[in-house]
């Protein structure tokens, strides 16, 4: 197959942008930040609030702003030359890889890898930036999970306890049939908005990549 055949070309160029979402979950910081900012939702309790649609288009952008350096590397290195024919499409791609590659293994638990390496009964290679794709993704993908597991566990605590203090000050006063949820509510924006929540969550998101 000729790769420098322009049909070919538009043909990759049209797949490739059928596979960007799947590249923005699997090869980014989003999975980790959109995970993170829904596990906020819930511990707030706010229901849909906000929307599906403002969490996602928020994870898009951090997930642009994280991947900053890595996207000016690849845009130097591999689509400039591209674009500017100075070196194949092939070239192009094996240079877009391993920046990609490095952002992932930073990010990525040794024990995550071995895992995937085990099963696929592959060898360590001498170099791990030679870790094929097919090991590195998965593993990067439950990496990311973990994190943003431990990240919402913590996200749960501090309304966790005011959802309990509301409950047993409802219990203590005898009323029943009033929701705790309802009543803690307010004092859980409250105390979001006091310890000023939003750019506090999102300045450790951004941190966690560093």
């Amino acid at each position: 197959m000729n790769l420098t055949d322009p049909a070919i070309q538009t043909f990759l160029l049209i797949a490739f942008l059928s596979l960007i979402p799947s590249i923005l979950v699997m090869f980014t910081s989003f999975t980790r930040i959109v995970v993170v900012l829904s596990f906020l939702r819930q511990a707030i309790g706010t229901q849909q609030v906000p929307p599906n649609p403002v969490i996602i288009g928020l994870s898009i952008f951090l997930t642009f702003f994280v991947m900053g350096p890595t996207i000016d590397v690849i845009s130097r290195d591999s689509i400039k030359p591209y674009l500017n024919k100075e070196i194949g499409f092939q070239d192009a791609l094996n240079r877009a890889e391993m920046p990609i590659k490095t952002f992932m293994l930073k990010h990525t638990r040794q024990k995550d890898i071995a895992l995937f390496l085990n099963m696929s009964k592959e060898k360590k290679p001498a170099k791990i930036e030679d870790l094929p794709l097919r090991i590195l993704v998965p593993a990067f993908a439950i990496s990311e999970l973990k994190s943003a597991f431990e990240m919402g566990f913590l996200l749960f605590l501090p309304f966790l306890i005011i959802d309990l203090v509301v409950s047993s000050i409802l219990l203590s006063m005898g009323i029943m049939m009033l929701p705790p949820p309802l009543i803690s509510l307010p004092f859980k924006l409250l105390l979001f908005v006091l310890v000023d929540g939003w750019n506090l969550i999102t300045g450790s998101l951004i941190r966690s990549f560093q």
